[in-house]
């Protein structure tokens, strides 16, 4: 039983990861910045310290925040960040300004952190906390879940960079995310209880 909440953890996590916004930001950020390391460094810093927050904050939110309440919260997130998404100029030169001043690793580690606020994997991460009592197994287990998903996807943007069109790029995670959106606020994920 020691083990399961790691393993669990990290399975979960990695499946749920698989064509999240998290993994389109990371083969974004690898095709845009070309350096596959400060990423993967930003990527590693901002889940364990997100997980982290949502494993120690896991028991509380979940008995403090009704379902309803969450699921029209994470809705409206994900409908703000398909307009956001639609908005590039304006983002990428602020990611350019943000490079600029903090490097690819804090640009990473900034937009990476604030992208998983409220994304299924935090969630899982903060029901997985409560439900095994043991928060450093499930925030091991959930980092490492987030790693197998989003390393391949920077390895891959970084190779294939000057072949993606971005505003394509753009379009597509608008879409995502809309449609995200919808499905949560019709009730999606009420049967996984939030």
């Amino acid at each position: 039983m020691t083990g399961e909440p790691l393993w669990v953890s990290t399975g979960v996590v990695a499946l749920a990861e698989i064509g999240d916004k998290t993994q389109l930001l990371a083969f974004i950020l690898a095709a845009r910045f070309k350096k596959p390391v400060p990423i993967i460094l930003g990527i590693f810093v901002a889940t364990l310290v997100n997980h982290a927050l949502a494993g120690a904050l896991g028991a509380w939110i979940t008995a403090s925040i009704s379902p309803e309440i969450l699921r029209w919260v994470l809705g409206a997130s994900f409908i703000g960040m398909a307009i956001w998404t639609m908005i590039p100029d304006k983002m990428e030169e602020e990611e350019t300004r943000v490079v600029g001043r903090l490097g690819v690793f804090g640009a990473t580690l900034i937009t990476f952190f604030l992208a998983e606020m409220g994304d299924k994997t935090q969630i899982a991460t903060v029901a997985m906390a409560a439900h095994y009592a043991q928060p450093l197994m499930v925030v091991a287990g959930t980092t490492l879940g987030m790693l197998i998903a989003d390393v391949p996807a920077v390895f891959v943007g970084d190779k294939l960079a000057s072949k993606i069109p971005m505003k394509l790029v753009h379009s597509i995670a608008a879409a995502i995310f809309a449609l995200l959106g919808l499905a949560t606020l019709m009730g999606a994920g009420a049967k996984l209880g939030f």
